[in-house]
């Protein structure tokens, strides 16, 4: 009588244990309130791993308010779309350590019992062990287009956190001039206050018609629509940068110093060209993507090539006869043969490689068109501050001129109306300006030879005022 087949399963089950106590389990992964940081100082920046270069020797500290600098390190440390692309890289890792994992043997078993029992039959079985050989042949190829897959993630996050930096950066200048210019307007509205009450009063005591009266009563209202409409813009731009920065709105935002601004020559824009796509993170990972689809489709025609599984039998019939012997299998190519697969990535490979020869040319014209634009508005603004400053002068001398009583008011009113226009166009300049070099800056990624990197903030001609103090900002 043979053995009992179960038994010849017997010095298998401690390998099975095995196998069963390295499996994963399951742990529950609750969602959160979704609240932002209640308080900056709560926060850790770990100013090593900062990508870009001037932020991982700064010192932050946001005991004395945050600078331009430490307001990009947060971005990076706490934005939370930056999390999501960490996230994503680290999916894109799982899927190239899973492509390098060889493919589990089959083990199979099957146990045939007589239906009419007669003399000299017994139970069979059969019991199989096979191997998947067509999963060998192509998992080089799949095992080095996961990895520069897992590259490309990478990169892309990199590019991802410089462009958090850049927008850091441009929220930052953004809430910088419009506190600035509803400063300005509030002045502003300071100052037309005893104009608007006297017109009023004159106006009640029948001494104006309101054909007369309605230069100063536009005056009072046209800065008073400026002010609400500024102050819109700076609640938006307050609350996008408490977004960026992962920070609950009820957190307070101190900012100081300056904006950030660049300031490269010619010939260092063209070097900075020469050597963008050997630098810029995003043009690397299109690289990456380019390599990684090269593998796929070399994959997909390893894969047409007929697929083998090889394997090892051991059987027992009804009639009492052992055998043992092997098996191979193979696939024959001949309707599908997997064209559809290698003409599809084929094709997406040839996308990609479009897709870098645009994305470069387009990035190359924007640089260009930006470096012109910061020219052209350094020449423009130095020709604004000094028409503000003449414009300022001339409004200092009315408001003497008019608290004297030789000035009437609506010419007072005329000559400030020019002096605020002048104000500002120049803040609306100036910010566009900074907006422009952080733009260019995010375009290039790095400048090569020195930092060409500085605050700037120039100043806008403004009535002096009793009792103020500036702070002057550290050098991002």
């Amino acid at each position: 009588m043979p053995a009992n087949p179960a038994k010849r399963l017997r010095p298998f089950l401690p390998f099975a244990a095995m196998l069963l106590a390295g499996c994963a389990t399951f742990h529950p992964l609750p969602l959160d309130n979704g609240r932002g940081v209640a308080r900056i100082a709560d926060l850790r920046v770990p100013a090593p791993n900062m990508p870009a270069p001037a932020l991982p020797t700064h010192p932050f500290d946001a005991a004395d308010g945050l600078d331009v600098t430490e307001v990009a390190m947060l971005a990076v440390a706490n934005d939370p779309q930056l999390r999501v692309e960490r996230d994503k890289a680290g999916v894109a890792h799982a899927q190239a350590y899973a492509a390098g994992l060889l493919p589990d043997p089959q083990l199979g078993y099957e146990r045939d019992y007589p239906i009419i029992h007669q003399v000299g039959t017994t139970k069979a079985y059969t019991a199989t062990l096979g191997l998947d050989l067509g999963n060998l042949v192509t998992r080089s190829a799949r095992v080095k287009s996961a990895r520069a897959g897992a590259r490309e993630v990478d990169l892309n996050l990199l590019w991802s956190e410089w462009q958090a930096i850049a927008k850091a950066r441009m929220l930052f200048d953004r809430v910088y001039y419009l506190r600035r210019l509803v400063a300005r307007l509030e002045r502003e509205q300071a100052a037309l206050a005893p104009v608007q009450s006297a017109v009023t009063r004159a106006l009640q005591s029948g001494d104006l018609t309101y054909a007369t009266a309605a230069t100063g009563l536009n005056a009072a209202s046209d800065v008073a629509t400026q002010l609400g409409a500024a102050r819109r813009q700076l609640d938006l731009a307050t609350h996008d940068l408490h977004d960026l920065l992962g920070l609950d709105f009820s957190v307070p935002l101190h900012l100081a110093g300056a904006p950030f601004t660049v300031e490269p020559g010619p010939e260092q824009v063209q070097r900075a060209l020469s050597a963008m796509a050997l630098r810029r993170p995003d043009l690397l990972a299109l690289k990456a993507g380019y390599r990684s689809q090269n593998e796929t489709l070399r994959a997909a025609i390893l894969a047409q090539f007929p697929a083998i599984s090889v394997g090892f039998v051991r059987a027992h019939d009804n009639s009492g006869i052992a055998s043992a012997g092997f098996s191979v299998s193979l696939s024959l190519p001949l309707f599908n043969g997997n064209r559809g697969n290698i003409a599809i990535e084929r094709a997406q490979r040839q996308q990609l490689h479009d897709e870098y020869s645009a994305r470069l040319l387009t990035d190359r014209n924007d640089v260009q068109r930006l470096f012109a634009d910061l020219e052209d508005d350094h020449a423009q603004r130095t020709a604004l501050a000094a028409h503000a400053r003449e414009l300022a002068k001339a409004r200092d001398a009315a408001r003497t001129n008019y608290a004297a009583g030789t000035l009437d008011w609506p010419t007072y009113l005329a000559i400030r109306a020019s002096s605020l226009g002048a104000d500002t166009a120049l803040l609306t300049l100036q910010r566009d300006s900074h907006e422009t070099a952080v733009a260019l800056d995010a375009l290039v990624g790095a400048w090569p030879d020195a930092d060409r990197t500085s605050p700037s903030a120039p100043a806008v001609a403004r009535e002096p005022e009793a009792g103020t103090t500036t702070r002057r900002g550290r050098q991002p």
